[in-house]
């Protein structure tokens, strides 16, 4: 028997092994989720058969100091259902070194079910989680400071939860989750209970998380001086509209909300986007969705590239005054085309000013 023959067996007998594991997989990923073109992909990628990521880019978070990954893992709604160890691993192994999750009452069991995988690599991430303020004063309200003071200790106790949750004993950085009072923001209270926090050994940076009143909720992070991180749901038309879901109303286009952006990441506040591309869910030829909507921000380089239009939201808010985008990944294949996104979204504007500010 000569060596090529051989060569080809082996071949043919691992060509053989890759398909049995792709249908195997394929299977129990559609079983699980349904979808077949995750499913596909799926079993690909436990075959070996996918193209390899690129390398992910990096950027430091404001005063943190944390070179972050451009993008991080939102484990919110990926683990509020069960354990999805695969997809943590695979996106560590691949360079994603921040990690962003939420309190049980909103995100059920998901700092639950990240614990087993921070208990092998807590050491190597940067650890994020949020809970909500518990005040039920309204948007355009002024939070009372006996309103401030019991949302402040409820805050706490969140905090407290989430690292029992995550069995913890600290987080890199804590949350005002989904934040649209200006005055919250500017509680004295508030920022006197982070730093009972911060000098527990609990927590090392204070963030906020914004879907509505962003623009102003941002603002006012930026003149308290306090906030290290902001989490805010933009897109490249502009804010987006968590009632609606939509683009707000009235919005102007991201390109004219840079000076705030560039005055925030000045001021020492790291950036991460949310809700890039959620406006454009849904299929057209159903009648619902809206994958053309950006497209008109984007230059020739951008709209010809190999990505998809949820890619293209990605790298255009990445390089229009963001440090790092959060996404929800729940299959292999969110994970791998959002990854693409994050490593490559400067590829797309050469000659262009580069998002160093």
């Amino acid at each position: 028997m000569t060596t090529s023959l051989l060569e080809r067996i082996t071949a043919t007998r691992r060509k053989l092994i890759q398909y049995g594991t792709l249908m195997g997989v394929g299977a129990t990923s559609l079983i699980k989720s349904g979808d077949v073109k995750a499913s596909v992909f799926d079993g690909k990628a436990a075959a070996g058969l996918n193209p390899a990521l690129p390398t992910m880019r990096y950027q430091t978070l404001g005063r943190t100091g944390h070179n972050a990954s451009r993008l991080i893992f939102g484990c919110g709604a990926t683990l509020s259902g069960g354990r999805q160890d695969h997809l943590l691993n695979a996106a560590f192994d691949a360079g994603v070194n921040t990690f962003d999750v939420g309190f049980q009452h909103y995100y059920s069991d998901a700092e639950k079910n990240l614990a087993p995988f921070l208990q092998k690599h807590r050491d190597d991430i940067f650890l994020i989680s949020k809970a909500l303020v518990p005040s039920k004063i309204e948007w355009d309200e002024v939070i009372t400071v006996s309103q401030a003071k019991a949302a402040a200790q409820g805050w706490l106790k969140y905090m407290d939860e989430s690292l029992t949750e995550l069995k913890q004993d600290h987080v890199d950085a804590y949350y005002f989750m989904g934040q649209n009072n200006v005055s919250t923001i500017q509680s004295e209270e508030m920022h006197r209970a982070f730093e009972q926090a911060k000098a527990q050994g609990k927590v090392d940076y204070l963030g906020l998380s914004t879907h509505q009143n962003a623009q102003n909720v941002l603002a006012a992070a930026i003149e308290t001086k306090q906030f290290d991180l902001a989490m805010i749901a933009i897109t490249p038309g502009g804010w987006y509209d968590w009632n609606d879901r939509s683009i707000l109303d009235g919005s102007p286009k991201m390109n004219d909300l840079r000076p705030l952006l560039d005055k925030a990441r000045a001021a020492g506040m790291g950036l991460i986007g949310m809700k890039a591309g959620r406006f454009l869910a849904g299929r057209k030829w159903l009648g619902w969705g809206n994958p053309d909507v950006f497209n008109k921000y984007y230059d020739r380089p951008l709209l010809e590239a190999k990505l998809s239009e949820f890619q293209r939201s990605y790298a255009f808010v990445l390089e229009h005054g963001l440090d790092a985008v959060n996404a929800d990944m729940q299959t292999m294949q969110h994970l791998t085309e959002n990854f693409t996104a994050a490593a490559t979204s400067a590829d797309y504007f050469a000659g262009q000013i580069a998002n160093t500010a």
